[in-house]
Order: structure tokens, then C-alpha cells, then sequence
């Protein structure tokens, strides 16, 4: 994500939970999730930031199952979760309704998991994973709290109102970050949801995201850069028009380029990918598919192009779907490792090698002659070679790499402590790199 040259393409990917009970059936070990066999790289910590209304099961059936949410609505699904969630009831339809749900939206230490959750954080700080603070943002989260027409609706006639709304999540989320990362929790991005396309473009207009989204995302992505991390936006369908802005917001890498609405990796990241990092595009419907060779093109074409310059982290364009088969997906990897390797890091490594085993070719003769350089320039005595910026040698094997993924040096894991605090308001403005003070709007006037 710093656009650089790296090694290979990072390797991340998320999988239906129905797809890997298939996949225990095909050879995946029992004990094993997709994520330790095939090594994906990325992991992802967040703390509850609902309302906390209770959970119960309200009605189920040999195929569906009925409950309550903890946002104070009603989801229906599949018994085996195979898809995303029906919502039929919301608890918000009037503006009163929202001020009894933003009540119980106060941030305390009770909404992270101190015990398994931050023990897992550090775990795979030592695992060198690229962990994340995740969050639902924006219309996403709304969502959960008020049908999907009435928002689009409200962000028309009252985007004020949906402003707050959003404006509140993002709030919560920053204040809950900084506690974690105040009590022990190792971070090194934000990854956010905010689905705002669907199959043939936008669900709102650019000037609507200005009115309703903007201020949020930028005092978001403004506090994790402030932090020297990288923000990482889940958005499904088609966004593609709405990409400048997100750019202007601060965003670091789109996610996850869903090739069923219609986006392109290949011709996004031609256009803005001097600007933006990319997570995805690869087509699940290939992977699925009989004839190999269409999954093999896809992987190949799209990796040689996503991939130029660095910036590019593979992907499905989605999730993984239960009909790819286990043999099926392994191939996927597989062929990612394959097209997603930089020659040209690895000749970097090999002539950076030579450098260091060939004699130095700059020092003076014994008889008083300047010695000749290559292409047969003379040097002059006293003159300084240019360093020729090359990527950095892998650590020799058998050594523990010591810096972090941003440069930053690795501290050994910190115990849970025993009492987290809450930070305050006034302790939360952070300087960023140019100096300026990071302001949290808590005291946004009504």
C-alpha cells in the first residue's frame, strides 16, 4: 500500500462459513480455518459498537432461523448462513427513535474482548499479520438501524439527520480504537464497511456522500492516519464514480472491486491507481467454473496488470461462495503465488549481492592513477557515489525480522492490562505529522 515494489501480491481472501464446512468434507483439517492453511495475511479486531439490545431467537425452521439484533432490529437467514442476512424489522423510523438508540451508544471498556480478543491481536502481531481496527461506517451501519429506502430517502429530504447518524458511529469508533490501542491491542490499519453500490452503479450520488459521508470519513481515516496506518474501505458494487471522493477523503485501498456490478481492476487501476491501492477483483463465478483455463486467464490477466508498481493485494471479488470446491481453491492460491511473484524485486536482491561480494572499484592505485568505472567514466578523487535505492535483502534465515510492516520497530508483546481505561475526550486529540491537532466533534452543536 505504499506503492512500492514488494516481494509478491499479499494474499487475503474471506470464505462463507458454508463454505468451509464443505471444504472440511473435501481435505481442509478439521482444526484448521481457511485463513491458517492458506496463510492470509490480514487480520481484523473491533469491539462492539451497537446499541446492545438484547439477542433472541424469535422464530426458526428446519431452514430458516428468526432473532433479534443487538442494533434493535430482526434478521432472518439461513440456518446454515449461507447468505447475507434478510433484515425485516429496524428500530429506528423517527427521529425520536434515534435519540433513544444514540443513548446507548456511549463508549466504555465493555465492548472489547480483553480476554481472547486482545490475547489473538497479540498473537498475530507475532505472526506479522497486517492487523486491522474493523468498523461498519456510513450507510452500512444505517442499515442496521433504519430501512434501506427510508435512508436513501432521509439522506434526500433530511441529510442532516443521517449526517448525525453516520457522524455518531464514526465518533464511537475512534474513541473505542484509541482505548484499545491505549490497553494493549497492536494495530496496524483500519479496514471499514460501507457497501454504497450495487450491480449498476451507485446507491447515492457523489453530492449526496458530500452532504451525508464526507466529514465522517475524513475525521475517520484523518485518526488512523494520524497513527501512521493505512485505512482499507470494503464497498460492494459498482463505486467506481464515486472513487475521487474517497481519494479526497483520505482512502488508501478499495476493496473488494466486485467484477459482478461491472468494475474492472484492470481499468481502475490504470486510472487512479498512482493515488489508490487495490484489494480484490477476481472473479468468483471462474472459480467455480468446469474449464480451468478461465480462472487461470483471470488470475494471470489481472495480477499482471494490478500488480505493476505495487498496490495490489489479492482478493475474490466478494467472498468465496460454497460451490467452489476445496482442489478447486487451492489451485486458486496456487496460481495467485504463481503470477503475483515481482522479478524484478528478486533480480534487485540478486545484483544488490553482487555489489556486496565484488571488490570496491573506487579506490586510488597504488601508482597515483584515478581508477576507471564502468562505461569508462572516470571518477574524481574526492567525489561520493549516489546510493541506488533498492528494496530491502529478506532477513537471513533462522533471524526474527524486527521491524514492523511500516518501518516501525516491533515491541515485544505487552501483557493484558488489568484495569483499561477509558480515555477522555480532551486525550484523544492527537498531532499528525504536520503538527496540526487532530479535534474530535463532540461538542457538535444540534
Amino acid at each position: 500500500m505504499n506503492h512500492r515494489i514488494p516481494d509478491r501480491v499479499p494474499i487475503h481472501d474471506s470464505v462463507w462459513t458454508s463454505t468451509e464446512r464443505r471444504w472440511h468434507k473435501e481435505g481442509l483439517p478439521e482444526d484448521m480455518s481457511p485463513a491458517e492453511y492458506f496463510g492470509y495475511e490480514l487480520d481484523i479486531f473491533g469491539p462492539d459498537l451497537t446499541p446492545r439490545f438484547p439477542v433472541r431467537v424469535m422464530e426458526k425452521n428446519e431452514e430458516f432461523i428468526i432473532t433479534t439484533t443487538s442494533c434493535g432490529g430482526r434478521i432472518k437467514n439461513h440456518r446454515d448462513y449461507s447468505t447475507t442476512p434478510e433484515i425485516i424489522d429496524w428500530p429506528v423510523k423517527t427521529k425520536d427513535d434515534w435519540k433513544e438508540v444514540k443513548k446507548r451508544m456511549a463508549p466504555d471498556m465493555t465492548r472489547v474482548n480483553w480476554a481472547s480478543g486482545l490475547q489473538g491481536n497479540l498473537t498475530a502481531h507475532e505472526e506479522g499479520k497486517f492487523m486491522c481496527f474493523g468498523c461498519a461506517t456510513g450507510y452500512d451501519a444505517l442499515q442496521n438501524y433504519m430501512k434501506s429506502e427510508q435512508i436513501l430517502v432521509t439522506m434526500a429530504e433530511d441529510p442532516d439527520w443521517i449526517k448525525d447518524m453516520i457522524m455518531t458511529i464514526a465518533e464511537l469508533s475512534i474513541v473505542m480504537a484509541e482505548l484499545m490501542l491505549k490497553n494493549g491491542f497492536k494495530l496496524d490499519g483500519l479496514f471499514t464497511y460501507n457497501d454504497m453500490g450495487y450491480r449498476n452503479g451507485l446507491l447515492f450520488s457523489p453530492e449526496i456522500y458530500m452532504k451525508t459521508h464526507s466529514q465522517a470519513d475524513r475525521l475517520l481515516y484523518e485518526y488512523f492516519h494520524s497513527k501512521g496506518m493505512k485505512v482499507i474501505l470494503h464497498s460492494c458494487g459498482n463505486v467506481t464514480e464515486i472513487i475521487p471522493a474517497l481519494i479526497e477523503a483520505g482512502l488508501d485501498c478499495l476493496q473488494p472491486i466486485e467484477v459482478k456490478s461491472g468494475m474492472d481492476i484492470i481499468s481502475i487501476k490504470e486510472k487512479f491507481g498512482d493515488r489508490l491501492s487495490f484489494m480484490g477483483g477476481i472473479d468468483v463465478r471462474l472459480m467455480a467454473d468446469s474449464d480451468p483455463d478461465k480462472i487461470e486467464a483471470e488470475i494471470k490477466n489481472k495480477l499482471e496488470a494490478a500488480k505493476k508498481g505495487g498496490g495490489y493485494i489479492y482478493h475474490s471479488d466478494h467472498s468465496v461462495p460454497k460451490n467452489v470446491s476445496f482442489e478447486q481453491y487451492r489451485r486458486v492460491i496456487e496460481l495467485v503465488k504463481k503470477y503475483g511473484a515481482y522479478p524484478e524485486y528478486e533480480e534487485a536482491k540478486k545484483e544488490e549481492g553482487k555489489e556486496k561480494e565484488a571488490p570496491p572499484k573506487e579506490e586510488k592505485a597504488a601508482s597515483g592513477k584515478t581508477s576507471k568505472l564502468k562505461f569508462g567514466k572516470k571518477k574524481k578523487e574526492g567525489a561520493k557515489s549516489r546510493p541506488v535505492e533498492r528494496p530491502a535483502a529478506a532477513p537471513a534465515e533462522g533471524k526474527k525480522e524486527k521491524s514492523g510492516l511500516f518501518g516501525r520497530k516491533k515491541k515485544e508483546a505487552a501483557a493484558a492490562p488489568q484495569a483499561p481505561a477509558i480515555p477522555t475526550k480532551q486525550e484523544i486529540k492527537q498531532e499528525d505529522k504536520g503538527g496540526k491537532k487532530l479535534k474530535l466533534p463532540f461538542g457538535r452543536k444540534k
